[in-house]
């Protein structure tokens, strides 16, 4: 049969159609590309470490991070001086995790260990022999590290059936090979999730779910247990403890895990001699690890938490967690309360105020509330040591003016071996009622050089005397709230820990004295209330927990209730949650969404040529009259491109010449999590072990090396260090945050800051403020605290960071400070940080992720103190902007001059304006030219072919 002809029009039409989609194809694409250029360049982003001078740098940090690490292992327990271990000494270690411990933590936090020294290499770098068959045989379980990724998490603890492993004949074995065991506990923790605070549920982990896993998973199946939690013993663990308990009678327990662990059960076994802390320790811990064991050196480490032998009784834990808001529907039932992008509403109430962590428990066992003993294992600042210390006030050395506290102590090493020892100075306030108060602060801290035996260091400690005012929100004082010292005595105390009283220092009665009129010494304005639109009203906690008459409205603590909602899927469930009304919605809509009116009557002057560039302004004051010049040569596009694309970096701006920054993320070490290679760094150890130090020269030391290895890889921004608090200890991220008190957290903080930025670098020190648990952290969770516990615990270590490091950049979290997102609270960033504590500096929010937080909405971020957004990341890309608005205009301007001092006032500026572009960039031209030339040539044939043939 004869094919029927195609007309010449008909060919062309087809083939033109074909190639002209294939060049929206092409042009679509290279829209995508310019799209998320920041998030491929990122993306392929790799450190170069194999420079002499990268190396170099290096080597460095690996001897820092050591140091710290040989600094920051707590010997807990050491009963009938079981430690050291004799030379040569063998041990049998029980417990999976020591052939595959934790070296730190997961998520933005998280460094690769892939090179760090092992617990096995520790030991025997020590000269410990440790029981290969019996380390050998747990190898060959083909047990696994489980993932905790950040979305997803498997919780599983590691360790073999006992009944199965434990058999007679390797018992017998190791029983043979040393009558000295240690036993092995380690727990994980990461970003994007909390640590399960109940070890039952459905396994709904899928590792394969996307880039960071989904669901989690509870368990092995027989240590699933509605009445456990992840920071006690496995029904696994608990049944290899007891083999261990029964075969030796000489046992070291090592606890390698930066949240604390309860350890009650240490005091059934006799046979328990020793117990060690090691938090996440980076690249080089387990070998100091040995090296403790093995009296190499002396432990010198303090707990930076009181251990409880309860989790659950701290107030705290009352209210940790899961809580949503819940409303009634027309019918009578019960659904999950969404605001209008819906984002679900979800809350968290900070209802024990300032009693948190030693706080709680000093308090409570002075006022009678409790029994110290039962309730505590080792209090804050506890820790042990091969040696024994005096420490004695110098006589005459005492000066307590308006001003300062200031004492000399004398350390004598009074034993028989050279070591450090941490000399704490607290302080007790005078409690009236009307501010809430801790019998006992910590007022200042010190760590000794080595002291050798028989000798003697002089420390000093000193403290301002404002800084033992409280804060008083409820306005008892003053109209608008303010720092107050009441009257009364004020005791000073000498203390070995936050419960060991080791000298009475001196006591004075102060006159009241109200900071409303004159600020505190190191402020720059009076202090106010900054929240109460935030924290009072509807919505917000009734009752705060008291010290008055002994905690009696404890039980008031926890004020959620249990609620049975439908499902959007129809399914009934349980939840913990507060009932509310659609008022309540509304106020939480038109905060986060609605944008005020202009009220700047004309926009600022922009794209004026005054022919200055950003490298004049090196060292220029912040108050300056000149950088208003340079502010007017920027366009509205200039400032609108500064400001929204601050994913890792900041961007280069041709038009004052404006270096571009590269940033990267890593408490415990450089690293960049969003590039193909997982770019890092040496892995320092995490925060909690350099607290653990109570070593701030170490702390700055670290910054030091961080800031040189930063500078070698052409890094300049460091979202470190991570200082929040402790609040309890499930919280996913407390290996990344220092401490439960404010004061070691803070004075850590500020030395590593000042160590980073000495070598001009930049910190943004995070998460700005009360982002104290991960659960709904990404939903804005309603964080509900007062004013007192919100500044004196939860914003003083940041406080400290900008006083005393001189911190230049600041990460706002996701959540909300009651119902204002912490990204846009004016009161925060600007009253507080800017004003009162005289930051100048940049403010960078938390991971932008469009769609997913459409409350951090970018127009308040701006207008209300936030810099620059975290965007461009992948595989987001950088948000539509309407910067048309006067007044954001305004604030682009605002914001751009903070993101240019900090620029100007950093090593950026050596590099000058990049002229490299990026590989994936250069290829993608030559992809570009090849397929349009073919195109061309495609289009070219099609045309003149159709002329000459006869179309079949």
């Amino acid at each position: 049969m004869e094919k029927k002809k195609m007309s010449k029009k008909k060919f062309r039409t087809l083939w033109s159609t074909i190639l002209s989609v294939l060049v929206i194809i092409v042009i679509g694409a290279n829209i995508a590309l310019n799209y998320y250029s920041d998030v491929i360049t990122a993306y392929f982003d790799e450190l170069d470490i194999t420079s002499p001078e990268a190396v170099a740098v290096r080597e460095e940090s690996k001897e820092v991070a050591e140091k710290i690490a040989d600094e920051g292992i707590i010997l807990l327990q050491n009963q009938d001086d079981a430690l050291p271990l004799e030379t040569g000494a063998k041990v049998n270690v029980f417990g999976w995790s020591f052939t595959n411990p934790i070296y730190g933590g997961t998520g933005s936090g998280g460094t690769d260990a892939s090179t760090a020294i092992t617990p096995l290499d520790g030991f025997k770098n020590a000269g410990i022999e440790v029981n290969q068959e019996l380390y050998d045989d747990y190898v060959a379980t083909g047990i696994e590290r489980p993932l905790v990724l950040m979305d997803g998490q498997d919780w599983s603890v590691p360790e073999p059936v006992a009944s199965d492993f434990y058999t007679e004949d390797r018992i017998n074995q190791a029983k043979e090979y040393s009558d000295t065991a240690v036993i092995f506990i380690s727990r994980s923790g990461g970003e994007g999730a909390d640590l399960p605070d109940v070890l039952d549920g459905p396994d709904t982990f899928d590792p394969n779910a996307g880039m960071f896993g989904a669901g989690q998973k509870f368990g092995n199946e027989d240590d699933l247990d509605p009445n456990k939690h992840y920071l006690e013993l496995s029904n696994r663990e608990k049944d290899m403890v007891e083999v261990v308990t029964a075969n030796f009678d000489n046992i070291i327990v090592v606890v390698n895990s930066a949240n604390t662990f309860e350890l009650e059960w240490v005091r059934d076994y006799e046979q328990v001699k020793s117990v060690i802390n090691i938090a996440g320790p980076g690249q080089s811990g387990f070998g100091s690890l040995g090296k403790v064991l093995a009296g190499t050196i002396n432990p010198s480490g303090r707990t930076v938490d009181i251990y409880a032998t309860d989790l659950f009784d701290a107030p705290a834990a009352k209210n940790v967690g899961d809580f949503r808001y819940v409303v009634e529907n027309a019918d009578g039932s019960l659904s999950q309360a969404y605001d209008q992008e819906n984002v679900p509403l979800t809350y968290i109430n900070y209802a024990e105020g300032i009693y948190v962590g030693y706080r709680y428990y000093e308090t409570a066992a002075t006022e009678g509330a409790i029994n110290y003993e039962e309730k505590v294992m080792y209090p804050f600042g506890h820790g042990l040591s091969y040696t024994t210390f005096e420490q004695e006030v110098v006589s005459g050395s005492l000066v307590w003016d308006d001003s300062e506290v200031k004492v000399d102590v004398e350390v004598t090493n009074t034993g028989e071996m050279a070591g450090k020892d941490v000399v704490q100075l607290y302080y007790s306030a005078p409690y009236t009622g009307n501010i809430e108060k801790s019998v006992v602060d910590l007022g200042a801290f010190v760590k000794t050089d080595v002291i050798e035996p028989g000798e003697s260091q002089v420390v000093t400690l000193s403290f301002k005397v404002d800084d033992m005012a409280s804060y008083d929100s409820n306005k008892v004082y003053s109209d608008n709230g303010s720092y107050v010292l009441e009257s009364g005595e004020y005791d000073l105390m000498l203390m070995r820990n936050s419960h060991e009283k080791i000298a009475d220092v001196s006591s004075q009665t102060l006159s009241e004295k109200v900071f409303n009129q004159t600020a505190r010494e190191t402020d720059y304005q009076v202090a106010t209330n900054q929240f109460d639109e935030d924290v009072t009203g509807e919505g917000s906690i009734q009752t705060y927990l008291s010290r008055e008459n002994g905690f009696e409205n404890i039980d008031d603590v926890n004020q959620n209730e249990v609620f049975e909602i439908t499902t959007e899927e129809g399914e009934v469930i349980e939840v913990k949650g507060t009932l509310i009304d659609n008022s309540f919605i509304s106020m939480v809509n038109d905060i986060r969404y609605n944008i005020t009116e202009n009220t700047h009557e004309k926009a600022p002057t922009t794209g004026e040529d005054n022919g200055l560039t950003l490298d004049e302004f090196i060292g220029v004051d912040y108050e300056d009259e000149r950088w208003e010049e340079l502010l007017n040569q920027l366009s509205v596009d200039d400032m609108e491109k500064l400001v929204i694309n601050g994913g890792y970096k900041t961007v280069e701006l041709e038009s004052i010449e404006k270096p571009g920054t590269v940033d990267y993320d890593g408490p415990a070490g450089i690293s960049s999590f969003v590039s193909a290679t997982g770019a890092s760094g040496i892995p320092f150890p995490s925060q909690v072990m350099v607290a653990s130090t109570w070593n701030l020269v170490l702390a700055e030391e670290m910054g030091q090396a961080i800031g040189a290895e930063a500078e070698v890889y052409g890094v300049t921004g460091w979202y470190a260090p991570g200082i929040n608090l402790h609040r309890t200890g499930f919280a996913g991220r407390n290996f990344e945050y220092y401490s439960e008190d404010p004061l070691l957290s803070g004075k850590m903080a500020a030395s590593a800051i000042k160590g980073y930025q000495d070598n001009g670098g930049v910190v943004y020190m995070k998460h700005f403020a009360l982002n104290d648990q991960e659960k709904n952290r990404q939903l804005g969770v309603l964080t509900w605290s007062n004013e007192q516990a919100i500044r004196e615990i939860y914003l003083e270590p940041f406080e400290l960071a900008v006083k005393e490091g001189g911190a230049m950049g600041v990460m706002s979290a996701f959540n909300s400070i009651g119902t204002t997102w912490a990204g846009a609270s004016s009161g925060l960033l600007n009253e507080v940080l800017r004003n009162e504590w005289g930051f100048k500096g940049t403010v960078i929010t938390d991971m932008y992720i469009i769609n997913d937080t459409p409350y951090m909405s970018a127009q308040q971020a701006i207008r209300n103190g936030n810099d620059l957004l975290l965007t461009g990341v992948a595989p987001y890309g950088v948000p539509e902007f309407d910067a048309t608005g006067i007044d954001t205009q305004w604030a682009l301007r605002d914001a751009s001059k903070n993101i240019l001092y900090t620029t100007a006032n950093s090593r950026a500026m050596d590099a000058g304006m990049s002229d490299d572009t990026p590989q994936w960039v250069t290829i993608s031209i030559y992809v570009n030219i090849i397929i349009s030339l073919a195109i061309v040539l495609a289009f070219y044939f099609v045309f003149k072919n159709s002329k000459k043939r006869d179309v079949a």
